[in-house]
């Protein structure tokens, strides 16, 4: 037993240098400036459709996009790639909330996306993904191996009516950067 209280302690360790670095993402992620500024100058088509996250946390993410002129479709509906752009972030930022501040430095890339369209999508559109855990785990995978690790993130959209309207399947692949 007394082998093991260090390994605990490390385990432990790292996991609490793991919850800061995902806290101080989380932190510059819900700051509406910073926020805005980020998407503006690395996701614009994001900011001009009006997506924004509504929580993150360490299992799960919410973001929502609303219908209006700018994402419509000639259905008077929101346009599928609004909707793949919120169902993508809505997985992408508890990916990106993992790898924050990383050492090493962990690589990630979309290389699936599937999308099945069940309603009408009008008003506001809330898409959840509860894969944290899992993703989480992909990522410590793919540092312990030092080889490619995929994951299948499912983000599900929910209208007003909490009626479900779309189910987006996104792989995203980790690796770790070489120096």
């Amino acid at each position: 037993i007394g082998q093991e209280l260090p390994l605990i302690q490390r385990i432990m360790n790292k996991m609490e240098v793991e919850n800061s670095s995902f806290n101080a993402y989380k932190k510059l992620l819900l700051h509406p400036l910073k926020y805005r500024l980020f998407l503006l100058s690395r996701l614009p088509l994001v900011f001009f459709t009006g997506t924004r996250i509504r929580e993150i946390t360490t299992e799960q993410s919410v973001v929502s996009v609303k219908y209006k002129w700018l994402n419509q479709n000639p259905f008077h509906s929101l346009y599928f790639a609004v909707l793949a752009m919120a169902a993508e972030l809505s997985t992408g930022a508890l990916c990106m909330g993992f790898i924050y501040k990383q050492e090493p430095s962990i690589s990630m890339l979309i290389v699936k996306l599937e999308a099945e369209f069940l309603k009408k999508a009008t008003g506001t559109i809330l898409f959840k993904c509860d894969d944290g855990n899992r993703i989480h785990q992909t990522i410590e995978q793919a540092i312990i191996s030092g080889e490619s690790q995929s994951i299948r993130c499912t983000s599900t959209g929910y209208n007003e009516k909490n009626e479900v309207v779309a189910v987006f399947n996104v792989e995203w692949s980790f690796k770790v950067k070489r120096k």
